[in-house]
């Protein structure tokens, strides 16, 4: 995988929504349980990526977007661990089961997210909306440009 590192979206606001406990404990955890099975709940996988500063792999629950032939990885919950550790390390690893894709990625700059929110919430708004308020799939360009620079997208570049 390459070391070149991802250039940031022109806004890289400080937008965090922290998981709760029954979610890092209770729905993460079953989750990942049945993603390391090879068992993908509305295309779920482990991503795994190097952390910025200790080099160490890290691991999260993902949900991978596909649109129009694209896979994207979005961040309901802003600027993360991940998207930090993603951005310097230009790519990772998507985990189902015992089956490792190695990938790379390039984060879109907001004018580009509309139709890719869009899309995420059509798919996933029951188990995201509480992270994109005052926003949901119906919702204009111009609605979902203004909370863009809350969201990173990364869309993957190379892999499977």
């Amino acid at each position: 995988m390459p070391a070149t590192p991802v250039a940031p979206a022109a806004s890289t606001a400080a937008h965090v929504v922290p998981p709760g406990w029954f979610t890092v404990r209770v729905v993460n955890r079953f989750v990942a349980w049945l993603t390391r099975r090879g068992i993908s709940v509305w295309g779920s996988r482990i991503l795994a990526v190097r952390g910025r500063r200790s080099g160490e792999w890290r691991r999260t629950p993902v949900n991978v977007l596909t649109l129009d032939g694209t896979r994207y990885l979005v961040a309901p919950r802003g600027h993360v661990q991940w998207t930090r550790n993603m951005r310097a390390a230009g790519g990772g690893q998507l985990l189902l089961g015992k089956r490792a894709e190695t990938f790379t990625v390039e984060e879109l700059p907001d004018d580009e997210k509309p139709a890719v929110l869009r899309a995420y919430l059509r798919r996933w708004k029951a188990e995201v909306g509480l992270f994109f308020p005052g926003v949901g799939p119906d919702s204009s360009d111009e609605e979902l440009r203004a909370v863009a620079d809350r969201h990173p997208v990364f869309r993957i570049t190379s892999g499977e």
